[in-house]
């Protein structure tokens, strides 16, 4: 067995909606069933005794080794931890390749997965031992180490509930919400309207006093301190027992409470150094450590805090009652548990010290033993929710003391007996207040309910009801994807959207081009989704990019399928047939949003059929309303736009809205039938994002079609009394709508210039100039940049043989270059002459023709 091509799908893609890992799994003929293995399976259940039960792949009992990976794989992961419920295994047309998709929650953990299922295969094939606990430790520690913590993944889940989509960052917890200029952002439990100054005020302990003092919020005094000297002198000044920690530390670490003799402040200082140099003291203040939870005006959460300790049963030491506390299953050694394991350390070993214990005392029945002075649950402590019991007042001061610093996320500690009553009555004082805080006592407190912490912070950044995304509009199909893609943009910014834009020729912000080159991928989609200037986006999403990495969004409020024609790169990676491509193609239109709409070709029956795939409505387009599907439709009061009388229509139950296609320019009165197709379902898209139909006119209008707003896409030139059409169709169906196109326009003699892409079929290449052999008198052929595959000559030798059955072309050259091709095609051009030019390098070519032109 040999596993390769190993991709990560973050996207809805072809299998599923999940994001999976995905690999191409060659199996030997004696692994293509694992019954030929000779006590394969007794091997692998005592390897891994939890695997899920095997299923036969088709009407016989066969399970290959490719599939055992596949469950492998998926049950390894939920062994470890992982919510994963998906995997599948194909067999491909070639014989004993098969394509296996295992979901992941997080990608590394699915990679190694994958990696270790491989491992466990060939163990049990080879009688090998597999160390199991081994491998889950390592897929655990791995998930512990990239996934969110806890704060950050209850924020990203509250938004997972209300449908707002996210994004990581980075590979810690900075997270981006929504989308283009819908987006907000966090870091762990900050947002991104929290200024950088109220962070630095929260980071300087003695600044956030004075502030507080100032809003009549009481604080402990205290002061920095520039040595174990000095530090003592401020103790003295503001009375015994003080508190010694950083001045901008965080966690607890580093803080020595209680301090009332000398020797105890010497080594508190020296802690304290160890995290920062700065330093300072305050008064300690008596009672129970609480942390009060601030977002936004309100209070949302409060729990005491209590430092790590044991309780003493007569019998056992303090080191052994740590063991046994440790054994808790909810204490774990990261963030990612509701309790932390207590540290026996120097800093434990110093606090039983004071209590006249070491860690081999056995203490009696009953008593407390504090293992530590502060209580973070990062150092073992333990928190109880008190939200309830808070007393307004209380309430009132936090708040007070959050908005003082400027932060929209506040932690406040504040110590005191009880939150039952003001902090006045009983000397208490608010001691810190934190940016960012960890909010798993909130969540998961060790006694009591957790609070709905990531909800609230979810409404602070959005409104109830708000889900941060903006109009997307995703478009697939064979031909006319660009120039949809295009018009769409377009209407979309007519009506005052930003629009953002990826297709075949690049990225396009508000009209203005942020990268070159095949941008109909997910990369450059998930670019536009991040700019902070969109206000709605238009994606051409092209087949490699779907297969690669799957979609760029979780769902689109359209999609838009042209049409589905050979010659689309059928035969690679597995897609070999009309119904294959169907298949990938559609997965734009299941995952429209439910009050979405799928725009589909009701001239095209695979396109057509794709309605029973989609969870929103659906509009169908096609020229001829009287076809039966768009009768039926238009009946049903649902949405149709067709072609009556030179018009263009649209209606929907009593609605109608006509256009005439001589105000849309790039039908050239509606001669050119592929242009009027894109134009339909163009409108039909705009129509569907809500977009006033005043704007569409205009947008129609505007619209002219030539290289600047749609490069490649029937861009007329005229030359000398001649006219030049300059386009890149590159497949039979492209090539057919075009010659339809150009018959329809007078001519004295026509030329056609052609190279062909290399990674097409060889009957998908010759079909092209069978085609053209049909219509055109010239034909230059000529071997373009970039043969994709093939060898020098070959595309050329492929395109000639199209033409031996040629019933109107006389005359065949082969040149050397597309650009040698493109003059020596200009040359021969008479007046009243059409030459049709199929351009390779869209931009540069365009830019030649344009220069010949300006020079003639």
């Amino acid at each position: 067995m040999e596993v390769s091509r190993v991709r990560a799908l973050r996207g809805p893609n072809l299998w599923s909606h999940h994001t999976s890992v995905e690999a191409v799994v060659s199996c030997t003929p004696e692994e293509e069933s694992i019954s030929a293995l000779a006590g394969f399976e007794t091997r692998l259940r005592a390897l891994f005794p939890e695997i899920w039960p095997l299923q036969p792949t088709g009407h016989d009992d066969t399970i290959p080794l490719a599939q055992v990976l596949e469950v492998a794989a998926l049950a390894l992961q939920a062994q470890a931890g992982c919510p994963v419920t998906f995997s599948r295994s194909t067999a491909t047309v070639e014989p004993g390749i098969y394509q296996v998709v295992v979901e992941y929650s997080e990608e590394d953990v699915g990679r190694l997965a994958l990696k270790l299922a491989e491992q466990l295969c060939i163990a049990a094939r080879d009688d090998q031992p597999f160390d199991l606990e081994a491998a889950l430790t390592q897929l655990r520690d791995l998930d512990e180490d990239v996934r969110l913590g806890p704060s950050t993944g209850s924020i990203v889940q509250a938004a997972v509930v209300r449908g707002i989509p996210f994004r990581r960052l980075t590979e810690g917890s900075m997270v981006q919400f929504g989308w283009g200029s819908r987006q907000r952002r966090i870091q762990a439990a900050e947002i991104d309207a929290t200024g950088a100054i109220a962070e630095s005020i929260a980071q300087d302990k003695e600044l956030t006093k004075k502030l507080l003092h100032a809003a009549g919020v009481p604080v402990p005094l205290g002061r920095s301190v520039s040595d174990p000297d000095d530090a003592w002198a401020a103790a003295l000044e503001v009375g015994l027992p003080v508190v010694i920690k950083p001045k901008d530390g965080n966690q607890g670490k580093g803080v020595t409470v209680n301090v009332t003799t000398r020797e105890q402040l010497d080594a508190g200082f020296a802690a304290a150094s160890e995290f920062r140099e700065d330093i300072m003291v305050e008064k300690y203040l008596p009672g129970h450590d609480y942390r009060l939870l601030v977002i936004g005006n309100k209070l949302i959460a409060a729990a005491r805090r209590d430092p790590p300790h044991v309780v003493g049963d007569g019998k056992h030491t303090v080191r052994q009652l740590v063991e046994e506390v440790n054994k808790d299953p909810r204490r774990g050694s990261g963030h990612g548990t509701a309790l932390t394991k207590i540290r026996f350390d120097d800093i434990a070993l110093a606090s039983l010290a004071k209590q006249g214990l070491n860690a081999d005392s056995v203490p009696p029945k009953g008593q407390r033993v504090t293992l530590r002075n502060n209580a973070n649950l990062s150092t073992g402590g333990s928190a109880t929710d008190v939200t309830d019991d808070v007393h307004p007042d209380v309430a009132a001061r936090c708040i007070a003391a959050a908005h003082m610093v400027g932060l929209d996320i506040c932690g406040v500690d504040l110590v005191c007996d009880s939150v039952l009553k003001p902090i006045e009555e009983q000397h208490g004082g608010i001691v810190e207040v934190n940016a960012a805080p960890g909010l798993r006592m909130h969540i998961s407190p060790s006694f009591g309910k957790g609070r709905a912490v990531g909800e609230a912070i979810m409404d602070t950044l959005y409104a109830p009801g708000d889900d941060g995304r903006i109009p997307v509009v995703a478009v697939t199909g064979t031909n006319g994807k660009t120039t949809t893609v295009r018009l769409i943009a377009h209407l979309l910014a007519s009506s005052g959207l930003r629009t953002g834009m990826t297709n075949t020729d690049g990225v396009y912000i508000q009209g203005r081009r942020i990268d070159s080159g095949d941008c109909s991928g997910p990369r450059s989609a998930r670019n536009v989704l991040m700019h902070p200037d969109v206000d709605a986006a238009v994606f051409e999403t092209a087949r490699g990019g779907m297969l690669r990495e799957g979609l760029a969004f979780d769902r689109c409020q359209v999609a838009v399928v042209t049409n589905i024609g050979a010659g689309d790169h059928l035969g690679l990676n597995y897609i070999t047939t009309l119904e294959d491509l169907a298949v990938l193609k559609r997965v734009i239109v299941q995952n429209v949003a439910p009050g979405g709409m799928a725009v589909l070709n009701a001239a095209d029956p695979i396109v057509a059929a794709m309605a029973e795939n989609t969870r929103g409505d659906v509009t169908y387009f096609a020229q001829d309303c009287s076809l039966p599907l768009m009768q039926k439709h238009r009946a049903a009061g649902r949405r149709i736009v067709y072609v009556d009388n030179g018009d263009l229509v649209a209606v929907q139950g009593g609605f109608e809205e006509r256009v005439a296609l001589t105000e849309v320019p790039i039908t050239r009165g509606g001669v050119v039938g592929f242009q009027v197709e894109n134009t339909l379902a163009a409108v039909a898209a705009a129509w569907a994002t809500g977009i006033a139909w005043d704007a569409i006119r205009l947008g129609l209008k505007t619209f002219v079609g030539e290289s600047d707003n749609a490069p490649g896409r029937f861009n007329v030139f005229d030359y000398k009394g001649a006219t030049i059409i300059a386009d890149y169709g590159h497949n039979p169906d492209a090539i057919q709508a075009l010659v339809n196109a150009v018959e329809s326009m007078p001519a004295k003699r026509r030329s056609v210039v052609i190279s062909g892409a290399g990674d097409r079929r060889d009957e998908d290449i010759r079909d092209q100039t069978r085609i053209l052999g049909k219509a055109f008198d010239d034909v230059l052929l000529y071997e373009d940049q970039c043969q994709r595959g093939r060898t020098e000559g070959e595309v050329v030798a492929l395109l000639r043989e199209g033409l031996a059955g040629a019933t109107r072309t006389s005359h065949i050259d082969e040149i050397k270059g597309e650009f040698v091709a493109i003059d020596k095609a200009l040359e021969r051009l008479q007046p009243g002459d059409l030459s049709l030019i199929l351009i390779d390098q869209v931009d540069e070519a365009l830019a030649h023709i344009a220069k010949r032109v300006a020079e003639a």
